[in-house]
């Protein structure tokens, strides 16, 4: 699956070319001088700002916060991804080879929230 027109690949090109050259004013590059653990921070900043923003949907606050908040994050994890190196062609391989699984139910551990 290696087609440029697909938006998460235009967005990790341009996550790329951002960490490969020098852009003032670039919170992109901002982030790679800052390093792997700025980075990571932002990963999870987003990831919790994404659960509120879903609990708060489910509420009825509807869907516009949780979709700029669901970009935030695959920004973030596009990101990270160029920081370590690791193609999103990787990451395609993984998700197409998840896809073919059929009949893959974990058993669920009942737990006793009483005790």
């Amino acid at each position: 699956m290696n087609n440029s027109t697909y938006p998460l690949d235009l967005l990790y090109g341009v996550i790329l070319e951002r960490k490969q050259t020098d852009s003032e004013n670039s919170y992109t590059r901002y982030l790679f001088e800052q390093g792997l653990d700025k980075i990571l921070k932002k990963v999870g900043e987003e990831c919790s700002e994404t659960i509120i923003a879903a609990k708060n949907s489910e509420r009825g606050g509807g869907s516009e916060l949780l979709v700029g908040e669901v970009s935030d994050l695959i920004y973030h994890l596009m990101v990270m991804l160029v920081q370590l190196d690791v193609p999103l062609e990787q990451v395609y391989a993984e998700l197409d080879a998840r896809a073919e699984k059929r009949g893959n139910l974990k058993a669920m551990k009942t737990t006793d929230k009483n005790t």
